[in-house]
């Protein structure tokens, strides 16, 4: 494990889980929303797919996306590793809520200095609606890949429970 994916939905724990491993494993990690929104309101990155190809082309890293379009090839042929958190939405509904009302709260800075407001809640962007829309849809792309020849060579640890998930990270050297 030196170049890792961790992929699942909105509000799974990829963030959490992928700096857990990184600080296991010493290896730098890189939170893709923060490479993807570049400025005030969410502003994309216009160097994206330069940004990525210059960090997975280094032979250690840790991911916390299953990537932007513009990027998620990229990512997938340069990984050794996909660290899947495959939660139902019992699990990732709860979590996603209470992480988006407290940083709506207390207007936590997130990627680029942007916040989440409570006007945001009402769009399909705001995390709350895209982890309940795209669950499905999300879940589907992730086993579709896992299945497809281009990535066979990968190694892919797929966890439907977050306990398993706490128990195989002790075991992380």
């Amino acid at each position: 494990m030196q170049r890792i994916l961790v992929v699942g939905v909105t509000g799974a724990g990829k963030s959490t889980l992928a700096r857990a491993v990184g600080e296991r494993l010493e290896l730098p990690y890189y939170e893709m929303d923060a490479l993807y929104f570049a400025g005030p309101g969410w502003a994309a990155n216009d160097t994206l797919v330069e940004d990525v190809e210059r960090l997975t082309s280094e032979p250690r890293w840790i991911v916390d996306s299953l990537g932007y379009p513009e990027v998620r090839d990229l990512l997938w042929e340069r990984a050794d590793t996909v660290l899947w958190l495959d939660y139902g939405k019992r699990v990732v509904m709860p979590r996603v809520l209470r992480r988006s009302v407290r940083r709506t709260v207390t207007r936590e800075s997130i990627f680029g200095g942007n916040r989440e407001t409570w006007a945001g809640w009402l769009s399909r962007e705001h995390p709350v609606w895209w982890a309940w829309s795209q669950h499905a849809g999300r879940r589907r792309e992730i086993e579709r890949r896992t299945r497809d020849p281009r990535f066979a060579p990968l190694d892919t640890l797929r966890f439907s429970r977050p306990g398993d998930t706490a128990a195989w990270l002790t075991s992380v050297a």
